[in-house]
């Protein structure tokens, strides 16, 4: 992995991710986010580049989702 910068949970609210752990845990078990690594106790973080690559996604996803006209 190239870029193995870390991105914390607060790190994961200033980019505008702002769910609680449980959904963000909820996610993972499902394979909708990005997995995290356990620093030590209940120190978490996640690879940036894992998450850019998540806004990506989410950012195509919306391109093709077409929303009923109200």
């Amino acid at each position: 992995m190239a870029n193995k910068t870390l991105v914390t949970r607060e790190d994961l609210k200033r980019m505008g991710i702002n769910v609680s752990n449980t959904t963000k845990l909820r996610w993972e078990a499902q394979g909708r986010f990005p997995r995290r690594i356990r620093m030590g106790g209940t120190t978490v973080a996640w690879f940036m580049s894992e998450i850019e690559d998540w806004l990506t996604e989410r950012s195509e996803e919306r391109v093709r989702t077409h929303y009923a006209d109200y």
